[in-house]
């Protein structure tokens, strides 16, 4: 399954791994939300980067506590249909200011790459290669947004306050 990461299909470094699955010596992992919430303490010491696959049914303030020690969230979206791991992406950025990577799995399609992004995630993994090769495409579309998110982007009326104070205008 291809990885789009900072607009670029990427390999992935981490390996996803079932709960019952054994741990391997080292490497980045990607472990179920079950498994790490059940044995995060040694999960966190091993070698290697770790990573959480948190559903979209759990309450994201279970991962809170681990965030700074975590170096990627992957959100799933069961359906396109079903959008609760948007409200956790916005969450994640806004509230508990999560700078790591985020990243959609499940059914991401290329329709919602736009709105993915605008919610704070900055990894994708898609199910077709022509998917991943459409991203860049498709993220550089937009370049002004109205409504604030959780990308940092500056919306089009802090943008248009911005030139009115650089010119002088209502000063």
């Amino acid at each position: 399954m291809p990885l789009v990461n900072g607009g670029k299909i990427v390999d992935d470094s981490f390996t996803k791994l079932a709960v019952d699955t054994p741990l391997p010596e080292g490497g980045d992992i990607l472990v179920p939300a079950e498994r790490f919430l059940a044995d995060a303490e040694a999960l966190l010491k091993r070698g290697g980067r770790i990573g959480v696959i948190w559903p979209n049914n759990r309450d994201i303030a279970e991962l809170v506590p681990y965030l700074g020690k975590i170096a990627v969230v992957a959100l799933v979206f069961p359906s396109f249909r079903d959008g609760r791991a948007y409200s956790q992406a916005r969450l994640l950025r806004e509230r508990y200011n999560y700078r790591g990577e985020l990243r959609a799995t499940g059914q991401v399609l290329r329709d919602q790459f736009v709105f993915m992004l605008r919610a704070g995630f900055d990894s994708f993994e898609v199910k077709k290669q022509a998917d991943a090769e459409a991203f860049m495409q498709t993220a550089k579309r937009y370049s002004v947004f109205y409504q604030p998110t959780g990308d940092g982007r500056i919306t089009a009326l802090h943008r248009r306050m911005q030139l009115r104070h650089s010119e002088g205008v209502g000063t």
